[in-house]
């Protein structure tokens, strides 16, 4: 079932979105090299206790995954794209990083992702990362009410193509709003004109991402690490964003866009934050 949302609602979500996003404007501008994996967790789940959210990742135990999930990140690294367990990990200059949350605050929820090169970054990286931004808001600015949501799904696969990347339809985008995943499932890629009509109140998470050379996947042990098939980088977008009847509103955006490259220190700070 798909609930829409009231104005009220959606500006309840939207105080949800602004701490997501000012969370991981953070956690992107901490992430540098020397920094571990684990600094960065604990990092988030500090902002979030502080702020008496709560994490939509901890204890999530979806059909796939092995247990519940314990963290409130998912970090990516390389050629890890979706669902990566923080580990002790310390990064490398050149890494690139994926940085996805979620979170409810006062029973409503925000979704929200960004990818970031650590330390020197490779221009094929910087493309790979551009792409999902790209397509993003591609998707972003066809979620108009009175479309359809292939139309959004369509955005996304035509951007992936015109940079020469293939589209994974295993993962993809979702509906969100009292909890993180509700209907409908936002493909990364479709056809124009087709699937449900988008109408004011809908909320959605959408979520482009791209291997550099190739569109299959593979798991890592853990049971939720999900990589490129063949070892390739790979990169991460996403905002939640309401349907109106004004145009799409993004509730998750950062206080000042990633440019797509971290800071290259060799200090710490999440360790002393």
């Amino acid at each position: 079932m798909i609930e829409l949302k009231s104005a009220e609602e959606i500006r309840r979500m939207a105080v949800t979105g602004q701490f997501v996003g000012e969370l991981l404007g953070e956690l992107s501008g901490v992430a540098a090299v020397g920094v571990n994996l684990m600094d960065l967790e604990h990092l988030a789940r500090r902002r979030i206790k502080e702020r008496g959210a709560e994490s939509c990742y901890w204890d999530y135990a979806p059909s796939f995954g092995r247990g519940p999930f314990r963290n409130v990140l998912c970090l990516s690294v390389n050629d890890a794209v979706l669902h990566g367990l923080p580990h002790d990990y310390v990064l490398q200059d050149g890494d690139l990083l994926s940085i996805d949350m979620a979170v409810g605050v006062d029973g409503w929820v925000a979704d929200s992702a960004v990818s970031v090169i650590v330390g020197t970054p490779d221009p094929a990286d910087l493309k790979l990362i551009e792409a999902t931004e790209v397509a993003l808001e591609a998707a972003i600015a066809a979620s108009q009410a009175g479309g359809r949501l292939g139309d959004v799904s369509n955005a996304i696969g035509e951007v992936a193509r015109s940079y020469g990347y293939g589209v994974n339809g295993e993962f993809g985008g979702h509906g969100i709003g009292r909890t993180m995943h509700e209907s409908p499932h936002v493909s990364n890629d479709g056809r124009a004109g087709r699937g449900m009509r988008l109408e004011p109140g809908l909320t959605i998470a959408i979520e482009p991402w791209f291997c550099r050379s190739t569109d299959k996947i593979m798991y890592d042990r853990d049971g939720w690490t999900i990589r490129s098939a063949d070892g390739s980088r790979t990169a991460h977008s996403e905002h939640t964003v309401a349907i109106t009847d004004s145009g799409p509103q993004v509730l998750t955006r950062r206080p000042a866009q990633v440019a797509g490259s971290a800071a290259d220190t060799t200090e710490n700070p999440a360790a002393a934050s």
